[in-house]
């Protein structure tokens, strides 16, 4: 699984940053890592210096084997905060997303053709 970081230019200290998204990804996602092929994390500070609420906001959008891409978004008052809610929504939507699926292979009436039985 490839993880890609994506910040804007108000981040500060985005060496330390990454690594710790990059391994809060791996906690959340790593057992879903064989289903997902990438997975894009941006990461903003809406309102700049200003410390105002919950303005750090994390978008993840992860790329599933023959799926569309599955995208969360979360907001924080820290960007770690915002990172770590985000991966935890994400870890859900697809799970959610792959239970779904299998339930929908269990339950077909039509006749199954070989290519689909993965």
């Amino acid at each position: 699984m490839q993880i890609q970081i994506n910040t804007d230019h108000t981040i500060e200290g985005r060496e330390a940053l990454n690594a710790h998204i990059h391994s809060v990804v791996e906690n959340a996602l790593g057992h879903l890592a064989s289903r997902a092929t990438r997975v894009e994390v941006h990461v903003t500070d809406e309102n700049g210096a200003r410390a105002v609420g919950d303005d750090k906001r994390c978008v993840m959008e992860a790329r599933l084997e023959g799926r569309p891409p599955a995208a969360v978004t979360h907001h924080a008052a820290t960007i770690h905060d915002a990172a770590t809610g985000a991966a935890a929504k994400l870890a859900s939507l697809i799970e959610h997303t792959l239970g779904r699926l299998q339930h929908e292979r269990r339950n077909r009436t039509d006749p199954v053709l070989p290519d689909e039985t993965q």
